[in-house]
């Protein structure tokens, strides 16, 4: 039954390459939105489609893995360690991590073929899809495919802030300019509900991670900082930090969790072996059940809905998808 399962998936997809390429439409003309122009979008769903030319479709020897890298890249590739073994075993394929530093650097490993499955930020999925030819097509949830985490402004626990109007004249740490809850939603949110203005009611620092702005915010290098709560929540668990020394002022909407997703141009059926993967990841007892506490599964997502609020965001924000 998987061998035919494999076929069907691989004969679908060439029909419906046929079929595209009968329209004498070519990758100069092709519909794309906010892709790059590498990329097309033909059925609209708002990422990248495989190539029209089987000659440009990607088989690796080895799959390379890499994690958003929100926190030390070492810790995580120990975490992600039996999850790629079993990767591995269902893909019949040499499978890597590889540690990424920054934001800039996951999307252009991707864009220029270095980088296979990749698991991105939040506010990052937009900029990947767009300009990095990245297709997300999972998302970590609970048992009960219950899903989500959500931007907190945290401040030290003796700070006198007590509320998010009380930031002006003080200053506020972001993390990156891609990051949903480090920059994006804050940023958003702060000027809609407060009238408050980056550099012009208050002062901005961008720290380059989560860890570094919630570490920032207990040892008081910083007075104030907007960080996801998932990351939060994981290293007080790990100790890393004191959940004494920090106290939240604000707390927002739920918003979809980290995208895990492929490059674009993947042979389907190796891609329909890795999303394979991930949807027969056996949770129970892993070092990702006990990095994740409140995850037990993968689950199926959509980017043009599930990452709807995230544009809207970003829209909110003046931003656009730049491809440089």
């Amino acid at each position: 039954m998987k061998q035919k399962s494999k076929w069907l998936v691989l004969a679908a997809a060439t029909l419906l390459l046929s079929s595209v390429a009968t329209g004498s439409a070519t990758a100069q003309d092709c519909p794309r939105g906010t892709l790059d122009k590498a990329y097309c979008d033909w059925n609209s769903d708002l990422v990248a489609d495989l190539p029209l030319d089987q000659s440009k479709w990607v088989d690796p020897s080895t799959i390379i893995f890499s994690y958003t890298p929100v926190e030390d890249p070492a810790v995580y590739q120990k975490v992600w360690d039996g999850f790629i073994k079993h990767m591995a075993k269902i893909t019949g394929k040499k499978v890597v991590f590889f540690p990424v530093q920054s934001y800039a650097a996951q999307y252009e490993a991707m864009r220029s073929g270095r980088l296979h499955v990749a698991g991105v930020n939040t506010g990052g999925n937009p900029v990947a899809v767009s300009c990095a030819g990245f297709v997300p097509f999972a998302m970590m949830a609970a048992k009960d495919g219950s899903f989500g985490y959500e931007m907190e402004i945290i401040v030290p626990s003796d700070s006198p802030i007590k509320s998010p109007a009380e930031l002006k004249g003080h200053k506020l740490a972001f993390t990156s300019p891609t990051s949903n809850s480090g920059f994006k939603a804050p940023s958003a949110i702060l000027k809609a509900e407060f009238d408050l203005v980056a550099k012009k009611d208050f002062e901005t620092t961008f720290s380059g991670k989560h860890d570094n702005s919630i570490l920032g915010v207990a040892n008081k290098d910083y007075e104030a900082a907007a960080v996801a709560n998932s990351v939060l929540k994981r290293m007080i668990d790990r100790k890393v930090v004191d959940a004494s020394k920090i106290r939240s002022i604000y707390k927002s909407q739920t918003f979809p969790t980290t995208g895990y997703g492929l490059a674009h141009n993947l042979h389907p059926v190796v891609a329909a072996k890795i999303k394979q993967a991930f949807f027969t990841f056996k949770w129970d007892g892993s070092d990702l059940q006990k990095e994740f506490k409140k995850e037990g599964r993968f689950i199926s997502i959509s980017h043009k809905h599930d990452w709807n609020v995230i544009r809207k965001i970003d829209a909110a924000n003046g931003v656009t998808y730049s491809c440089k």
